[in-house]
């Protein structure tokens, strides 16, 4: 993808776009929301706060409410309780304005594969009322920010996994939303498709998009996310940056190896007098510390060399997202009496007959002989 093109969120017409005012407002703000399908509790007493510009990511185990909380935002779903605006609007009350802002795009990507890419995205901006030229004009914008010239009048059946994806995204960005959802939008991509849409999504947010994230994949909530939220059993039960929920976990850990046991021990001895708290692991002869601060790391090498040891290898590793995200799932289905099988399973979902989320189904447009895209202007 062009790595400069300032004009990806730009309008159904020819005025020029405003830069937005610095605001302090949330642009979505969410207090208390619930909501309950017939018995069972998919959102309980959710409270989050996103910026404008910024993209937050939704973590959590099938069922645990992403896809519901997706929803409701995005009016597609209402809530039982609690109250939800976006842009300042609440979901319920005002839920044609809202949707007048947003764009959202669900696990599978929603085009018309008889349509070429041009032709969905003419379609799309049709339907949002653009006149012949200005749909045209923003499809071919289009097609080029997103990489799909040279399949842009090809029928989208013919298109790969992450095309599809892609033009997936283009069509949620015709009319220029000021906040996008995206829900597991990597799922079923091959490694090469989700990087590029992890590109993708990173020029979104420089532009100035809002990005609502839900993700089950934890290397790509750690690339993307600003900051990120933990659902588990309807509830939040952590949030902050990456940064902070790792710290939260635990700290940076040093891995000292010596080539021989006595080294390794007499090392042993040295971090405890620093107050490391170290483990032997004697079998390679390595001794692990956690490092409360990277400055502890200076004094640290100082003894080793102090009294000649002999090292092989010295690591310093950070906590993983991975780390973080376990030790949560596990806290919080421990709290809530859920065996671990099930909470493995996803149980306690946010469908009262199934484990996993609400299915989003998408619903299919009129039947249509003609590609929009070759209509003349």
């Amino acid at each position: 993808m062009p790595e400069n093109r300032t004009s990806a969120l730009g309008r159904l017409s020819d005025d020029p776009v405003a830069t937005p005012a610095r605001i302090t407002d949330p642009r979505i703000d969410v207090v208390d929301l619930g909501k309950t399908y017939d018995q069972v509790t998919a959102l309980a007493g959710v409270n989050l706060q996103v910026a404008a510009g910024s993209v937050v990511a939704v973590l959590g185990h099938n069922g645990a409410g992403k896809t519901t909380l997706v929803d409701i935002l995005a009016t597609r779903v209402k809530p039982t309780s609690g109250t939800a605006t976006v842009c300042g609007l609440d979901v319920v009350r005002d839920s044609h304005e809202v949707r007048r802002r947003i764009a959202l795009t669900g696990q599978f990507a929603s085009i018309d594969e008889t349509l070429s890419a041009k032709g969905n995205l003419v379609l799309v901006a049709r339907l949002l009322g653009a006149p012949k030229r200005a749909a045209k004009a923003r499809a071919e914008e289009l097609v080029e920010v997103f990489g799909l010239v040279d399949a842009a009048d090809r029928p989208a059946m013919t298109y790969s996994g992450g095309m599809r994806r892609r033009l997936d995204l283009a069509a949620c960005l015709v009319g220029s939303p000021e906040v996008l959802f995206l829900d597991e939008p990597t799922t079923g991509l091959d490694p090469v498709s989700r990087i590029g849409l992890w590109d993708t999504v990173r020029q979104l947010a420089a532009l100035g998009a809002t990005v609502v994230l839900t993700t089950q994949y934890l290397e790509e909530a750690d690339r993307l996310a600003d900051r990120l939220v933990v659902l588990a059993a309807g509830a939040v039960v952590a949030g902050g940056t990456p940064a902070e929920l790792k710290a939260r976990v635990g700290a940076r850990t040093a891995a000292v190896s010596f080539p021989d046991a006595f080294s390794a021990r007499w090392a042993l001895e040295e971090f405890h007098r620093l107050g490391l708290r170290p483990t032997l692991d004697p079998g390679s002869h390595t001794v692990h510390a956690p490092m409360p601060s990277p400055g502890m790391i200076v004094p640290l090498v100082r003894e080793l060399d102090r009294y000649g040891l002999r090292v092989l290898d010295l690591t310093v590793t950070e906590p993983t997202l991975d780390e973080v995200y376990l030790a949560l799932h596990h806290a919080a289905w421990s709290a809530e009496g859920v065996g671990a099988d099930q909470a493995a399973a996803g149980g306690s979902g946010d469908d009262p007959e199934a484990t996993g989320p609400v299915p989003v189904v998408p619903v299919p447009g009129p039947a249509r002989p003609a590609d929009p895209a070759e209509e003349s202007a």
